[in-house]
């Protein structure tokens, strides 16, 4: 997400404009897990209830009137209307005091968040599903059996209820939270918006147990607790690959203790192309020391990314672009200088690099044009 837009009030003395800005901060940016971003028009409603001047059900009252008027029924603003609808129901949930640990409870959430938006809203899948996931090159995590889903809810909660936290130390209960939130996860028993779903409720039971979640983190770092997941659920054992919660660990250390962790996606990559080496980045070239892994044949080759037309790259191609990108620790915004600096191109071959990149769809514009700001958008 951009600068939030409600940073500001999460400083406010008043506790009920800082809360109400918590909420929708974490709303809205829990939307990356799934691509999607939501509307200025959301964001103006959002401070209109953090100022007080409309209710949380009157904001979205607004936002469905708003998009009843609009009938606009493009793939786009379908997922627009996803993030704005979702945003608003979060916001809802999070500023509700109200809660109950149980598996029903979780599929209420889910119910919520996506009624008129999934068809299966609140139901629980009755087929298997895979998910290729940039952090894990392509590869899937294996969710849970179809016939088990349910089994395995049950006994996950159940084990979660038996469980004392007391006498533990931080580091142990930062652990066990970080389990049981990637098992609850890795089940993924609905077919659409499970990290969403986990994540409020996850957020919800924290609150029970005494922690006050209350800053950006899930806001700034949507997309990275995802990953943790993924990385937490993932074995490769040919590739000396193991799941780990240690991804998890810093993203809930930073969350509930105040530590500032450094979160970047690009570490929990499988690949030691990025965690293995040492790059320093600047208008010349990349320098990798020669004993870390060698990364010749990956490679791009950009005066061919220049020639061809981004409709035509390979899934190679593209593969690797991610890869080179993420390495220059793109995996946040960037705009053309960056560029041009990292690839020692001119401002016409970055211009070009990055129209390229656009009509691959591998990249997406979050604002302005030629000296805007863009993002790599979650490849399918």
């Amino acid at each position: 997400m951009e600068k939030d837009p409600f940073k500001e009030y999460l400083k406010e003395s008043e506790p009920n404009k800082a809360g109400r800005s918590y909420a929708w901060s974490t709303a809205i940016g829990l939307q990356a897990v799934d691509g999607l971003k939501p509307s200025e028009y959301l964001i103006d409603t959002a401070i209109r209830n953090i100022e007080g001047e409309i209710t949380i059900k009157e904001a979205q009252d607004i936002i469905n009137a708003y998009y009843e008027e609009r009938q606009v029924h493009s793939d786009g603003a379908e997922r627009t209307e996803e993030a704005d609808k979702v945003s608003s129901r979060i916001a809802e949930i999070l500023s509700e005091t109200a809660f109950s640990f149980s598996p029903n409870e979780y599929i209420s959430i889910h119910k919520r968040l996506f009624s008129g938006i999934y068809g299966h809203a609140g139901r629980i899948r009755d087929y298997n599903i895979t998910k290729k996931e940039w952090v894990l090159d392509g590869a899937t995590v294996i969710y849970g059996s179809a016939p088990e889903l349910w089994a395995t809810l049950e006994y996950d909660f159940s084990r979660e209820k038996e469980f004392s936290y007391k006498g533990l130390s931080v580091d142990e209960v930062i652990h066990h939270l970080a389990v049981f939130i990637s098992r609850l996860w890795q089940i993924h028993i609905f077919g659409e918006g499970n990290t969403r779903t986990t994540a409020v409720f996850f957020i919800k039971y924290l609150k029970t147990l005494g922690f006050s979640v209350t800053n950006d983190i899930f806001s700034a770092n949507a997309w990275y607790f995802r990953n943790a997941l993924v990385r937490a659920n993932y074995n490769d054992l040919k590739n000396n690959i193991h799941e780990t919660t240690e991804y998890l660990e810093l993203f809930l250390r930073n969350l509930l203790l105040d530590e500032k962790n450094e979160l970047h996606n690009r570490a929990l990559h499988i690949s030691g192309l990025l965690n293995d080496k040492k790059v320093n980045i600047g208008p010349q070239k990349v320098d990798i020391e020669e004993e870390k892994a060698d990364i010749e044949p990956q490679k791009v080759d950009i005066e061919n990314i220049l020639s061809e037309k981004g409709d035509n790259f390979s899934s190679k191609t593209k593969n690797h672009i991610l890869k080179l990108f993420y390495e220059f620790g793109f995996d946040e915004m960037f705009g053309r200088s960056a560029v041009m600096a990292c690839l020692g191109l001119k401002s016409s071959g970055a211009s070009k690099l990055i129209s390229n990149l656009l009509h691959a769809d591998i990249i997406e514009a979050v604002s302005g044009r030629g000296k805007g700001k863009y993002k790599f958008k979650k490849q399918q």
